[in-house]
């Protein structure tokens, strides 16, 4: 059984979603949810599905190794998933091409340091994109520059407001997710694959 950490920053919808669909899986389980805000949703959220968590402050995150030393000893895998601060070089080093992330946005446009959450559905809006959708994408040292895995699009009206888009990319989140995790999983790990 592969064990996947997750970081997440916020409310933690995502990592519920990733933990629930991979506690039905026998390929692997979430065996950790990390945030950088001690108060995040997401940690309630994991202690009741009974997922392992764990809060850092920037300085264990950037200055120290203890966090890459206590997941490099738990886990196989990692996934961002609402994580808000960089990645540090040494955490991507020890896990190559093994940690993904997802943008609510079709990258490169409305990527980068700063664009999250509602950020991106009101530069969308503000910039009457006639599409959207999602990135799922490897993690590098920039925000939101690693080498794109998966994208899928909708289409979206001038009327549809931020909120309406979010909903929309919300669903787009929840139902591919999971299941390009699990086809990176297999194909990194040679087990077959299952169609999106």
């Amino acid at each position: 059984m592969l064990r996947i950490a997750v970081f997440a920053s916020g409310n933690g919808t995502n990592a519920e979603n990733l933990i629930t669909y991979f506690q039905k899986s026998d390929l692997a389980r979430i065996v950790l949810v990390l945030s950088n805000n001690k108060d995040a949703k997401v940690l309630d959220r994991a202690k009741r599905l009974n997922v392992n968590t764990l809060d850092f402050t920037r300085e264990e995150f950037y200055k120290t190794n203890d966090i890459v030393d206590t997941i490099l000893k738990k886990v196989d895998f990692v996934i961002l998933a609402g994580f808000l601060w960089r990645i540090p070089e040494s955490l991507i080093e020890m896990f190559p091409n093994r940690i993904v992330n997802i943008h609510p946005a079709l990258l490169p446009k409305y990527g980068g340091k700063g664009m999250y959450g509602m950020r991106v559905h009101e530069a969308v809006k503000d910039n009457c994109e006639k599409e959207t959708g999602i990135s799922i994408h490897y993690v590098n040292e920039q925000y939101d520059e690693g080498g794109i895995i998966f994208q899928k699009k909708i289409t979206i009206s001038p009327q549809d407001s931020p909120e309406q888009i979010a909903g929309r990319i919300h669903k787009l989140e929840y139902k591919y997710f999971p299941i390009v995790i699990g086809n990176l999983l297999r194909a990194d790990f040679k087990l077959d694959r299952v169609n999106i």
